[in-house]
């Protein structure tokens, strides 16, 4: 007998939103990139696929295909304009998520739908008829209560949360009716999730009752004169109409002119190259181990090389190498072949040089090898602390007191260039042999002066984008999970290829690089302000801060005590104990226990219970989402800062020592990692005691220099705002300035919230804030709102001129710069996706300001760097916080130390930029950071 063919039809959308609220927020280590609905996504798919291979024969997929949404609107509207009409849009850090959820689609080798003006749901309706045409069986992988309709003999749902298989009687049990007059309940108790506005005072119960009673709707609707109960009849009497329109939204359409046949869906085999592609790029550790355990490790080029020595029977000795040495890749066990490689560098001019060691944490991090390039696909590898016992080469390794000495005077030689690959990470392993490397350069931040804002810039991706090739990963090298090992354990033979591609792709970079830079006019922002702050941000690292431990142990006791007493609060409002983290948990007591009023809801049904909305109920009076949006705070105060701050401590220096990434936002700003220091609260009772545990040594005080308002200093000279720089100049308030000309009354006369209105509309601006955003953010009308926006435009006309210039610039070059030539690229500022769009306007009228910003603090700490290093200044630079630099000084110096400081960064700019608004930076000193801000 024929196997019956099965097709699966996955609701893409539903898993989409599943996968969102049900994780807590992940991000990409590598860029920050928001990746948890990706991450959960994939999890699912892949625990769907797994399951579905084991039972009974009939109930395994043969066809599948995953279906989306492709718009929020669709042709439901044209019948009804408010369909959906409550719903908000896709949480902010969703948007970007969506594209790379369809690729995972793709990367598990299985086809995707989606299609214009209709729903997933449509598809999925118009794919069940043509799969009950050719007999063949359909289930739909859903919980959703739409799709309900489609269920019959030979169509089912799962629902895969809860492993239950829904069919006839299972809808029964929902609707109080079959699935073929689900669509008649449904336009009688209509939807509030989905704006379908059906028969007030009926829900599906009631709707269960008369559709049982009249056969459908029509026919209850022809003899709605029998009704007994006055207020049902009326009801239905007064919204015939609604019930009707209703039937439309909720009936599924079953002819949408689809393209994909239901055979292009035949279920594929798992592509474990392309799937295991596609999550290190996402950086997804955990499932990739999941998928290795059950189909093993992705075939390489070498795994492909010894096939054919076993099909030519040529010898694996002789085979193994073809590839390497075809590349010109070497290995170096001969110190004079090491003096003449570098012989060759030095008449050249400059050659590559790319550290490996046996930890990425430049801490504690030990030099296992160096690779050099010198002409392209030609490499060597120069191996010196690999200690695998089993590998005989390892005796072969030249000393390491003898490379040492060999490099360290072509890597200390002005007149050589060095390439490298993030750079700083080699600099700083080469400063603990005792070498200080110079003249030097690095393809990464190349690449970030050139395309910020187009890609990534670590080595694969650029290598991927520019060269069209896919490196060897470092996890095929040293393994991953509990048979990982470290760099120095790898044999010299399964390291050296992976060693020599770093390098010989490094110098194909910067031979493709180097006359772009000059050529695209991004020499000066590489040369003057990235470059120089590689050994300002090693100094800056290896000085390290020192942290109290007893006052984070302190916070952390504090803030468990101030949960307890939260949750105890929270727990008498509801009533009963939760987990405060769930957002169902959460969403349940807060609509349906408390039914506080103003209930909100996701796009997919689900309670809405993000920041926003909790802080909209809590400034109407009410006192539980107050308390939760606490509970949170302290919350992620604790585990991120009291509780975790202690385990970066250096044990050695017993200070902790960040890492400054300089190629990792899109404005030229610094971010940190390992820990993040960037994102300590400022103004809060939390942020201020977390900050209080930075401490200076004993004899020493910290020192807090802070730009005082420097973007809005930048929007008055970019824009040449005439108001705003007379009064930077008069040294005058300049929010109540603000608030004068747009309130139209006298500086005296302004009040505190008058004030607080134009506080939040000058900072606003800055990052191209809407009307609707004022409005929240003040707790204002939108009417309001715009009407101060109005208002704050006619007396800075500067301000909208400004903006308009920088969006057409913008618009027809895809990129904008700032004023110090600093290039921030938009792609999708053109874009037909309103919010992508919109996303994008906003942050390119932003970037040349805050750009601007965060190259004035780059030019003062270039500055006083090199005056640390004459002497001129006594004070260790320590941290950078976006605006404010955090130095340590000996107490007796303190008084001369602020001067010259504060004199340095109010005078960062060359007078040649014509800065027209003064700096003005704000500087004290104190026993810890907080005290000192």
């Amino acid at each position: 007998m024929k196997k019956q063919k099965h097709l699966f039809l996955i609701d893409g959308s539903g898993y989409i939103f599943r996968a969102y609220y049900a994780l807590p927020p992940l991000t990409r280590k590598s860029d920050g990139l928001p990746v948890g609905a990706v991450s959960g996504f994939c999890n699912m798919l892949y625990s769907f696929l797994e399951k579905s291979k084991v039972g009974n024969e009939i109930d395994i997929p043969t066809h599948l295909a995953v279906i989306f949404d492709s718009a929020r609107k669709n042709f439901r509207n044209n019948i009804y304009k408010d369909y959906k009409g409550n719903r908000s849009d896709a949480p902010e850090d969703l948007v970007p998520q969506f594209e790379y959820i369809r690729k995972a689609v793709k990367a598990f080798n299985l086809p995707s739908v989606e299609m214009l003006n209709y729903e997933a749901d449509d598809l999925i309706a118009t794919y069940k008829v043509l799969a009950k045409k050719k007999n063949i069986k359909v289930t739909i992988v859903s919980s959703d209560k739409d799709l309900m309709q489609l269920v019959d003999e030979d169509t089912f749902m799962l629902d895969t949360m809860k492993d239950r298989h829904i069919g006839i009687n299972e809808v029964k049990e929902k609707f109080g009716v079959f699935p073929d007059k689900v669509i008649d309940v449904q336009s009688l108790a209509g939807d509030s999730v989905d704006n379908i506005p059906g028969v007030p005072g009926i829900g599906i119960k009631t709707a269960a009752e008369l559709i049982n009673q009249f056969e459908d709707l029509d026919k209850l609707l022809d003899s709605v004169d029998s009704i007994k109960q006055p207020k049902r009849r009326q009801a239905l009497i007064d919204n015939k109409k609604n019930a009707i329109i209703s039937r439309e939204l909720v009936t599924l359409k079953q002819n949408v002119p689809v393209k994909d046949n239901i055979e292009d869906f035949i279920l594929k085999p798992l592509d474990k190259n392309m799937i295991f592609d596609f999550l290190d790029e996402m950086e997804f550790t955990k499932i990739k181990k999941r998928i290795e355990k059950n189909y093993g490790k992705p075939v390489t080029g070498s795994d492909l090389l010894k096939k054919v020595q076993l099909n030519t029977g040529k010898s694996k000795e002789t085979q193994s190498d073809i590839g390497k040495k075809e590349r010109g890749f070497h290995i170096i066990y001969d110190i004079k072949e090491l003096q003449s490689l570098l012989k060759q560098g030095d008449n050249q001019g400059y050659f590559v040089i790319d550290t490996e060691t046996n930890s990425l944490n430049t801490q504690i991090a030990k030099l296992v090898g160096i690779s050099l390039s010198i002409t392209e696909n030609q490499a060597f590898y120069v191996p010196v602390g690999h200690k695998n016992h089993q590998d005989a080469d390892v005796k072969k390794q030249i000393k390491m007191d003898d490379l040492i000495k060999t490099i360290k005077p072509y890597l200390e030689d002005n007149t050589i260039k060095k390439v490298g690959q993030n750079i700083k990470y080699d600099l700083k392993i080469l400063l603990k042999y005792g070498i200080k490397l110079v003249s030097f350069e690095d393809t990464m931040l190349m690449s970030y002066t050139l395309d910020t804002g187009l890609n990534r810039h670590n080595l694969d991706i650029l290598s991927k984008t520019h060269l069209n090739h896919q490196n060897i990963k470092y996890k095929d090298v040293v393994g991953s999970g509990k048979s990982e090992i470290t760099f120095d354990q790898v044999k010299i033979i399964d390291a050296y290829e992976y060693a020599c591609e770093d390098a010989d792709i490094t110098l194909k970079l910067y031979n493709l690089f180097k006359d772009r830079i000059i050529n695209e006019k991004c020499f000066y922002v590489y040369d003057l302000l990235e470059i120089p702050m590689i050994n300002v941000l090693t100094r800056m690292e290896n000085n390290g801060i020192k942290i109290d431990k007893k006052i984070l142990k302190k916070l952390s006791s504090s803030f468990e005590k101030d949960l307890k007493i939260l949750e105890k609060k929270i727990y008498n409002i509801s009533g009963e104990e939760f987990n405060i983290a769930s957002t169902k948990q959460l969403g349940d007591i807060l609509y349906e226990k408390l039914k506080i009023s103003g209930t909100k809801k996701t796009k997919k049904g689900n309670f809405a219970t993000n920041v926003n909305i909790l802080e909209d109920l809590a400034n109407k009076g009410n006192e539980f989402p107050r308390f939760v949006l606490e509970w949170r705070q302290k919350s992620k105060l604790k585990n991120t800062y009291s509780d975790s701050l202690p385990e970066f401590i250096d044990k050695k220096t017993e200070r902790v020592h960040t890492s400054f990434l300089l190629a990792a936002t899109n404005t030229g700003r610094l971010a940190s990692s390992d820990p993040n220091l960037q994102n300590i609260p400022i103004k809060s009772k939390e942020g201020k005691e977390i900050r209080s545990a930075f401490i200076a040594e004993r004899g020493k005080s910290i020192i807090s220099a802070d730009y005082s308002q420097i973007e809005m200093r930048v929007l008055a000279h970019v824009a040449g705002v005439r108001e705003l720089k007379k009064a930077f100049k008069n040294n005058e308030d300049i929010h109540s300035i603000t608030a004068s000309q747009i309130f139209a009354c006298d500086v005296e006369k302004i009040t505190d919230d008058m004030r607080r209105k134009a506080k939040a509309i000058n900072f606003g601006i800055i990052y191209g804030i809407s009307s609707f955003g004022l409005a929240k953010q003040i707790s204002v009308s939108n009417t309001e709102a715009e009407k101060f926006l109005f208002s704050y435009f006619k007396k800075f006309p500067e301000i909208k001129e400004y903006m308009k210039e920088t969006l057409n610039f913008c618009r027809k070059n895809g990129f904008v710069k700032n004023m110090f030539e600093r290039k921030c690229h938009f792609p999708n500022i053109n874009d037909r996706n309103h919010t992508l769009k919109s996303f994008q306007e906003r942050a390119a009228i932003n970037a040349p300001i805050q750009g601007a910003a965060a190259d004035i603090i780059r030019f003062a700490m270039i500055n006083i760097d090199e005056k640390i290093l004459l002497k001129k200044i006594k004070s260790t630079l320590l941290v950078q916080i976006h605006d404010e630099l955090l130095f340590e000084a000996k107490d007796n110096d303190l008084e001369s130390e602020m001067m010259i400081i504060k004199k340095e960064m109010e005078n960062a700019i060359d007078s040649e930029y014509n800065f027209s608004v003064p700096l003005i930076v704000d500087i004290n000193s104190a026993k810890n950071w907080n005290d000192a801000h």
